[in-house]
């Protein structure tokens, strides 16, 4: 059975705090006075899609639906980036293990809305200015931990500010490497977590509840 959650649309030039994260942290969260540049996003509360495979096989993915338009006054080079991670730990790249009929399928169930629909890999590079150059693509993850109760998806490159922060355990005796960094970068992130009702044996039928959203530096 394939669920269609009720839309839930959110802008990035909002910030908006409710409830509390689980176990996955992302870190300081972000002051939005500190941005550099800007994307504003409109995204649906992911969904599940069940696609078969060559070989006859079903694999049910979720997916984040969602729009982004540049209202910066200037081009933007566009590298956006999604990654879900589970209060069981767990870590999902968005596209990894993702066949292109999984987008193929996605684009056909939303095609009345949403005629023009950009696959991801498609979607890199400069995002002109104007709603007219809006683009619609989406973030899809394989299934994950089915014991999990809350996931977060974290979507970066949306937002030009970064913030420097010094490694307190930096060992200035040894070569600065990726090891030994002398600072981190950290790059203003949208995170937003979701509940998942019900028990384990249950949850692979259960729509997400969104419980918080909000600006984190990651």
């Amino acid at each position: 059975m394939i669920f269609a959650p009720k839309i839930l649309f959110s802008t990035l030039a909002l910030l908006l705090t409710a409830g509390e994260l689980g176990t996955a942290k992302a870190g300081p969260r972000a002051e939005i006075s500190n941005t550099a540049w800007q994307l504003d996003i409109a995204f649906y509360d992911p969904q599940r899609i069940t696609v078969r495979s060559s070989n006859g096989q079903e694999t049910t993915y979720w997916y984040v639906l969602y729009q982004v338009t540049n209202k910066t006054g200037k081009d933007i080079d566009f590298f956006p980036s999604f990654s879900l991670v589970t209060d069981t730990t767990q870590t999902l790249d968005a596209g990894a293990g993702v066949p292109p009929n999984v987008y193929d399928s996605i684009a056909a169930r939303h095609k009345p809305e949403y005629p023009f629909f950009w696959a991801p890999g498609k979607l890199i590079g400069p995002l002109l200015q104007g709603e007219e150059n809006a683009r619609v693509s989406a973030a899809v993850f394989r299934g994950f931990d089915p014991t999990a109760a809350k996931f977060t998806i974290y979507m970066s490159g949306f937002s030009g500010a970064i913030d420097r922060q010094t490694n307190p355990s930096f060992d200035p005796k040894k070569p600065e490497s990726p090891d030994n960094p002398r600072a981190f970068v950290l790059r203003r992130t949208l995170s937003v977590t979701y509940s998942l009702p019900g028990d384990p044996q249950t949850r692979s039928l259960a729509t997400p509840v969104r419980i918080s959203r909000e600006w984190v530096n990651r």
